[in-house]
């Protein structure tokens, strides 16, 4: 019995101290989405972006999103992004840090307002990963999970444990 314990012990403690590094997925506009109308700039406002995050942009197929250079991007240039789509629904994942700039690459769009420049610092996201997305303009995220809440789950796991055999 004793050694069934430690073996359950053992199991516990390295699946209470392995802490995934899970990320957060943005919604590009919450729920107005990448269109014209909306200040993409006020939209980034108090949320901070890490390296194995995702930005979604969902859109009608009139659109594009292309991300592009820095110059491209001040001035609205089109016709040499380094990525593009126009399926309507585009996921980033964001895998380097720095500032990435997007833009709606129909002619005028741009200017009026379709760009979106996004710093990513490095470091991984303490927010849970998720296919679906919400529409909180704060952040995806539900719910977060610490080393140190690891740390304490897994000592009182191993304290009952004791108790038990």
């Amino acid at each position: 019995m004793a050694r069934s314990s430690v073996g359950m012990a053992c199991l516990l403690l390295v699946l209470c101290l392995v802490v995934p590094s899970l990320a957060t997925v943005y919604t590009v506009g919450d729920t107005s989405g990448w269109t014209t109308g909306v200040d993409y700039s006020t939209w980034t406002n108090g949320k901070t972006f890490k390296v194995g995050d995702s930005l979604v942009f969902n859109y009608p197929t009139t659109h594009t999103v292309e991300e592009v250079s820095s110059s491209d991007y001040s001035t609205c240039t089109v016709g040499n992004p380094v990525t593009t789509d126009n399926s309507g629904a585009t996921t980033v994942a964001l895998k380097t840090a720095g500032t990435h700039y997007f833009i709606c690459g129909v002619i005028g769009h741009c200017g009026n307002g379709m760009k979106l420049a996004v710093k990513v610092e490095s470091g991984s996201s303490t927010a849970p990963s998720t296919t679906t997305t919400t529409t909180n303009p704060n952040s995806s995220s539900s719910w977060s999970l610490s080393p140190f809440v690891a740390f304490i789950t897994t000592w009182v796991a191993l304290f009952v444990i004791a108790i038990i055999s």
